[in-house]
């Protein structure tokens, strides 16, 4: 396991100190980041606080069982602040350009709206990222995320990622993933350049053993998602 680089803590520093949030305007291309916001409209938490969202998407479904320790974890192994929670923000809304990552997980069939489609793509273009996981390994979530993918970014096509890719060896330096079944797919990304802008995992990413009442319910976990999203938060501040 690795810390920060002496160069790489001073680069997230400086990112969280303006509290990293994303500019939303009518300019084209890649607006400006890390601008600095009254942070009551994030909950209140100080400034240089990390905020984390998880997403009410296709109008009314939330993103459920998805374990918030990871920000607690992430403040003993790093050098950021967190809120140590997760907020909930409406995809269709404004509010999702007030964070640096949002999280998107869930179970059984779902359609964005045109709204929503167009609200992430903008939100991932200018800057933000996206982590989304497939609960208890649903098939129907994996098959309405992957079409919803298609449709938000045509262009780009969802690739798997090597364990060479840098998302793995941010905080942590992750050789391989495990798992509670022995067979394990590979994370997928969709890059926006050198910049990977979504990270998928059809095995769950949520960490259930730090949730009450939530379970894999017979899918997939990836026992070390934990490290995983650690270093998913840190390169969505570096990046």
């Amino acid at each position: 396991m690795k810390r920060f680089t002496s160069v790489a803590l001073s680069i997230v520093m400086i990112t969280i100190t303006s509290t990293h949030l994303i500019a939303q305007d009518n300019v084209s291309g890649i607006a400006a980041t890390n601008v600095i916001a009254d942070p009551a409209q994030i909950g209140g938490e100080s400034e240089g606080t990390v905020q984390v969202a998880q997403l009410i998407y296709a109008t009314d479904k939330t993103s459920e069982c998805f374990s918030d320790h990871f920000l607690t974890r992430a403040e003993t192994d790093s050098a950021i602040t967190t809120s140590r929670r997760l907020h909930t923000v409406k995809l269709e809304s404004s509010e999702i350009y007030h964070f640096p990552l949002l999280i998107m997980t869930g179970e059984g069939k779902f359609t964005l709206t045109e709204s929503e489609r167009k609200n992430l793509r903008t939100f991932i273009e200018k800057g933000g990222f996206l982590l989304a996981s497939a609960g208890c390994s649903s098939t129907e979530w994996d098959a309405s995320f992957r079409r919803e993918m298609s449709k938000a970014f045509a262009e780009i096509k969802m690739e798997p990622l090597t364990m060479e890719h840098l998302i793995f060896h941010t905080v942590y330096d992750i050789e391989r993933l495990t798992a509670k079944n022995a067979a394990i797919k590979p994370l997928e990304g969709i890059h926006f350049g050198n910049r990977l802008g979504v990270l998928y995992s059809q095995d769950g990413l949520n960490d259930t053993s730090h949730t009450e009442g939530c379970c894999c319910c017979g899918g997939n976990e990836i026992t070390n998602s934990e490290m995983v999203n650690v270093n998913v938060l840190v390169y969505s501040l570096l990046h």
